[in-house]
């Protein structure tokens, strides 16, 4: 699918929601809801400051839009993730009945939507999602990049400083 202009000024939006979760310590990223070019919902992950292992960016932007819509149904919407949606994530998009999904980096080890395998392309469910990959693909892989980067860093210095410790 043909990347559009618009496809990358959102994902410059989703990348904003992403780096609001790397300042709080969670895996950064972002994701966010447009209908008709207005957004309806954004989100980054929760996962580690609520402990809940449902709170994926992709799912809380979900959530969110079924209730500023005031419907479960999410037809005539483009969701703007920075990372490859996994199966959990992918489940809910074709369930909530997402029209397209445009991600940034792809997920080689928990990618549902071309990577592992495609449940949002899944000709057996009754609703499939148009995908765009790639969209601002070294950004969103570099954010992530370096957030993980940073803590293996910190993991191995207060390793090194509790053995000085002893």
């Amino acid at each position: 699918m043909e990347i559009l202009e618009k496809d990358e000024y959102y994902m410059d939006l989703a990348l904003k929601e992403a780096k609001i979760a790397a300042e709080l310590g969670e895996v950064p990223i972002g994701a966010l809801l447009v209908k008709d070019d207005k957004i309806i919902a954004k989100a980054y992950n929760l996962r580690e400051a609520e402990q809940r292992s449902i709170a994926h960016a992709e799912l809380l932007a979900i959530d969110s839009a079924c209730k500023e819509t005031g419907a479960w149904r999410l037809e005539g919407t483009t969701l703007y993730v920075t990372l490859e949606p996994c199966a959990m994530c992918a489940g809910a998009i074709v369930l909530s009945r997402v029209n397209r999904v445009v991600y940034g980096a792809a997920d080689p080890k928990g990618g549902c939507a071309g990577t592992l395998m495609n449940l949002l392309r899944e000709d057996r469910f009754n609703h499939q999602c148009e995908v765009v990959a790639g969209v601002k693909e070294e950004e969103c892989r570099e954010i992530l990049s370096s957030f993980f980067r940073n803590l293996r860093d910190l993991k191995r210095k207060e390793k090194e400083d509790r053995k000085s410790e002893l």
